[in-house]
């Protein structure tokens, strides 16, 4: 018997708790090409200059503002439907710096399956720790999407 290997649509939500602390990384949908995640930080962001030498990446901010830096510790401000493209190799990190939690929606194209995805300046994979990760904590009865 044939099995159908015609690919499907998906479809997905960006609805997603808002938070108290912390930070969420929720997948929203995936191939083998394409990934899709919303993000949440209710302060911080990810602190940790690094770099994926094997994915070219873009957020868009949503709610919130984020400012991104590079290795040269160049400022760049995005604001609300705006977006920044991070092709592989370029060194960042960033932070929300608005009122509000900051939602990004993530894509990224061209990771591998095999681990080590963030590398820091020293070519070494980047720990939860040096990145400054701390779990979210969602607000009861509040979502952004909703």
């Amino acid at each position: 018997m044939a099995v159908d290997a015609t690919p499907k649509a998906e479809v997905f939500s960006l609805k997603t708790p808002l938070l108290s602390d912390g930070r969420t990384n929720r997948q929203l949908a995936a191939t083998d090409l394409l990934k899709l995640r919303v993000k949440v930080y209710a302060e911080g962001g990810e602190n940790g200059l690094h770099t994926h030498n094997d994915e070219d990446h873009a957020f868009v901010i949503l709610q919130g503002q984020a400012t991104f830096y590079d290795e040269a510790a160049k400022a760049t401000v995005v604001n609300p439907y705006e977006g920044i493209m991070i092709p592989r190799g370029a060194f960042y990190r960033f932070e929300s710096t608005g009122t509000e939690n900051l939602v990004l929606l993530r894509a990224g194209a061209g990771r591998r399956a095999d681990g080590g995805f963030r590398v820091g300046t020293n070519g070494r994979a980047l720990t939860r720790e040096e990145n400054k990760h701390v779990d979210g904590t969602p607000i009861p009865g509040r979502f952004f999407g909703a």
